[in-house]
């Protein structure tokens, strides 16, 4: 069904008849579009234009930084969603979104850049990971995405950096398959991660100043370079569009009203006010409900060292390390440091915020455990703790973790990465004990994900490396073979629901 969207007035409003911008609703989610334009350009009004012309054809999801977008809700009935949550709750709830196809807000506004790139990471992440049933289309608006999207490291750390731009990054290039069709604005192109902007096939590209910005745009436009002046005498509200689902040329436009408004607008200049008699007494007197701070100024940094000091360090002889006392009873002190281990390793199983995190977080969360307990020794290193997480799952009892079938699982699943250990171990597990054979869901968990299909993958390649069988008994059940470890699991329902799932989401 072919749904046009009415953006505006084609031609700038220079063109005689006010001909309509129509943009094709069904292209623009088989596409995506990209936004551009320096502040005060008009890019949030396009944005809200372009919301509230969709809002009765398509789901929406709007990636909210500053809280412009919360007021849809009282119009169009859009849910909004404080990001004052931790990430594994943002990810369950992205999840129902899409389940019950809700259009939301993702109101950011009050935390740091960090913490909103990580929100904005989660959230995307749980859209994109639904279930294959629930991939209806959604429309993302991301507002200002050179924030989640850096084109270099800025002030924030690595790994938010690294969630937030992979997060960006699935929902341009991979989103389209899920149902996902990002709409990404920015002031600053050449602030924007070229990966992320490269997959927009749409473009509205607004007021612009710097060269380097004009320069990007002129490109994507299929623009000369001596044209990109053009971009600095747009008025605001004014863009140039070019894409399928707008234009096949370069199109001038003016953007039509809207219904709702931000709750902060542009400064508009105000009268001062009469200024009072006593204005010294009003600024240098303290009110009753102030609490008077002290100022605490930085000490005198010390001058730097000259070179004649630096190089004396230099030629200093290093004192000799001393060596390492060696404990009175070594065996003693490994069995105290490996039962700690233990200990630790169970409070992270049984947390039940654990199964959805990933392996790096389990693992920061382990070494901060282990300073709490005083644990001895120098930490585990990531994939000896990939191993102990992996056994830690099986929860065996110790009389089957130390027969010899046991044993030959476990130097057959050596033969495997770790991110992928747990999860053999668990169907093995099922195996030796000859329990039911674990659903999707249960499978799905152990790997940390919410798609049942990448279990499926997982027995598939167990399979193809000849470790297993998958056979379907006469009731549909599936029962896995082990050829070289001489045993197999029960019959198990492969589309039964996660049991501790199910727990964890009825106490919530």
């Amino acid at each position: 069904m072919k749904v046009g969207i009415d953006m505006g007035t084609a031609g700038g409003g220079t063109v005689s008849g006010g001909a309509a911008a129509m943009l094709d609703l069904e292209e623009l989610l088989a596409t995506r579009l990209l936004v551009q334009g320096n502040s005060g350009s008009g890019k949030s009004h396009l944005l809200r234009r372009l919301l509230e012309q969709s809002a009765q054809w398509v789901q929406q999801c709007i990636i909210d930084p500053e809280g412009d977008f919360v007021t849809l809700a009282d119009t169009f009935g859009h849910v909004v969603v404080d990001g004052a949550r931790t990430e594994a709750e943002l990810t369950r709830i992205a999840a129902r979104i899409r389940q019950h196809r809700v259009s939301v807000v993702l109101n950011l506004e009050g935390l740091d850049v960090e913490q909103q790139m990580r929100c904005a990471a989660a959230f995307l992440g749980g859209m994109f990971d639904a279930d294959r049933d629930y991939w209806y289309p959604v429309l993302v608006v991301v507002d200002e995405a050179q924030l989640f999207a850096p084109a270099v490291g800025g002030e924030v750390s690595d790994e938010a950096r690294k969630l937030s731009l992979g997060a960006m990054t699935n929902l341009m290039c991979r989103g389209r398959k899920r149902g996902l069709a990002g709409v990404i604005a920015t002031q600053r192109l050449a602030k924007l991660a070229k990966n992320v902007a490269a997959e927009a096939s749409n473009f509205l590209m607004g007021r612009t100043f710097l060269d380097i910005d004009m320069a990007r745009a002129a490109d994507l436009l299929g623009m000369e370079r001596r044209q990109a002046e053009m971009f600095r005498d747009l008025q605001r509200g004014h863009f140039v569009a070019l894409g399928p689902a707008l234009s096949r040329r370069p199109l001038p436009l003016k953007i039509g009203a809207v219904e709702t408004s931000a709750r902060s607008g542009s400064p508009k200049l105000m009268p001062l006010p009469d200024a009072p008699e006593d204005a010294r007494d009003l600024i240098f007197t303290p009110g009753p409900q102030e609490v008077r701070t002290v100022v605490r100024r930085a000490p005198v940094a010390p001058p730097p060292p000259s070179t004649a000091e630096i190089l004396a360090q230099l030629t200093r002889a290093k004192p000799e390390p001393e060596a390492p006392v060696e404990p009175l009873f070594p065996g003693i002190v490994e069995a105290e440091r490996e039962s700690l281990i233990e200990k630790v390793m169970r409070e992270i199983i049984e947390d039940p915020e654990a199964s959805f995190r990933s392996v790096a977080v389990l693992y920061q969360d382990f070494l901060v455990r282990c300073r709490i307990h005083r644990v001895p020794g120098e930490p585990l290193a990531l994939p000896a703790f990939r191993r102990k997480l992996a056994l830690a799952q099986t929860n065996l009892d110790g009389e089957t973790a130390a027969g010899k079938t046991w044993q030959e699982a476990l130097n057959l699943s050596e033969s495997l990465t770790d991110d992928v250990q747990g999860v053999f171990l668990i169907v093995a597990q099922a195996a030796v004990t000859g329990a039911p054979c674990p659903s999707d869901a249960m499978l799905a968990r152990a790997y940390g994900t919410h798609s049942t299909s990448r279990a499926r993958r997982l027995l598939t390649y167990f399979e193809e490396r000849g470790l297993l069988v998958v056979r379907t008994d006469f009731t549909g059940k599936r029962v896995v073979a082990f050829p070289d470890l001489g045993c197999e699991t029960g019959p198990g329902d492969p589309n039964a629901p996660d049991e501790m799932a199910e727990e964890r989401a009825a106490a919530e």
